[in-house]
């Protein structure tokens, strides 16, 4: 633009430095990085999107009368036993280079499927491992209690079938101490948590089921708020104690000890409440994620009429029977 304009007087072009300078003569103006951001998900940090899932989970909770204790976010999370997470070190200040830590490497994939509820309760986890038969090792040689449960699949992923087992799983560990009628699931859109016999079993032991919007969970569920990165950086500790060890393989055999200690560290109540907080879930707060926001693709409509919502849970009895709740499983 510069370089037009002296160009339309024929003078000569600015120098390569103009533009930076230019910028620093302006204490309004402020030279800042972008960062790449997927489309998809800036898409969904929409406030329109976000207030429509607040006013799905509160009609839902109004309809079904859910209580606080039996609200619960599931989702799974993988690890590459041998592969541990980028940190920081203090060196020298004569050296040159980044630092290295040694990992051992074995890329060999973990699942770990965990349900938290908003009162700060985790229930035991579902670790899926690759392989087809338990070996005795695995529960002889590590200490896991006995009421977490072991898999097996082909590449350690999840499936229909695990799906359904993770599911019977978890109506064993939350029925007894379920405190209404009714438990409320928040998930993703995985083809695992929507199969028939996933959603058949779900309607059969009232479980309402209901499924974020695609691209969101960064924001809407407590999992990815609060809990799974503070594991993985726990989990990374544990290994980085046994490569000090002079452990160079990490097998099963030393994952599960590792996961146990990273699981316990982190899987706290503050953590889990901390994580429905961040969420705007426990207590109800749309403002806690749209506060976030740092995208927005459509024109806002007034803050009045948009973020004016009523997220009482003392809903009379002759409003919840005309709410319009539609979740996946009734």
């Amino acid at each position: 633009m510069a370089n037009s304009l002296l160009a339309d007087r024929d003078a000569s072009p600015v120098g390569k430095r103009w533009a930076h300078n230019f910028v620093k003569r302006q204490p309004e103006l402020k030279i800042r990085l972008f960062r790449r951001y997927d489309y998809q998900r800036a898409k969904c940090e929409d406030p329109t999107i976000i207030c429509g899932w607040f006013r799905l989970v509160q009609n839902t909770i109004a309809k079904y009368g859910i209580r606080s204790d039996d609200i619960w976010n599931f989702d799974e999370t993988g690890f590459m036993m041998g592969v541990i997470m980028a940190g920081m070190a203090v060196t020298g200040s004569e050296r040159q280079g980044r630092p290295k830590s040694v990992q051992p490497g074995n890329r060999e994939w973990i699942t770990v499927i965990q349900a938290i509820n908003a009162e700060g309760r985790a229930i035991p986890p579902f670790i899926i491992g690759a392989g087809q038969y338990h070996l005795a090792n695995w529960y002889r040689e590590s200490n896991l209690p006995a009421d977490w449960v072991i898999a097996t699949s082909q590449n350690g992923w999840t499936n229909n079938e695990l799906g359904l087992e993770w599911l019977k799983h978890f109506d064993r560990s939350t029925s007894n101490r379920s405190v209404g009628a009714y438990r409320l699931l928040i998930l993703d859109g995985h083809e695992s948590h929507h199969s028939a016999d996933f959603e058949r079993y779900c309607q059969d032991n009232k479980i309402i089921t209901l499924c974020m919007p695609p691209h969101a969970s960064h924001l809407l569920q407590p999992l990815d708020v609060g809990c799974f990165a503070v594991l993985k950086q726990a989990y990374g500790r544990e290994i980085e104690h046994l490569i000090r060890c002079s452990i160079t393989h990490i097998s099963k055999t030393e994952f599960f000890p590792a996961f146990y200690a990273a699981f316990k560290a982190t899987f706290t109540e503050s953590n889990i409440r901390g994580g429905f907080r961040g969420a705007g879930l426990a207590p109800l707060d749309p403002e806690a994620v749209i506060s976030k926001l740092d995208v927005q693709l459509r024109t806002p409509t007034p803050p009045g009429e948009q973020l004016r919502l009523n997220l009482s849970l003392n809903t009379s009895k002759n409003e919840s029977e005309d709410i319009e709740a539609a979740p996946q499983s009734q």
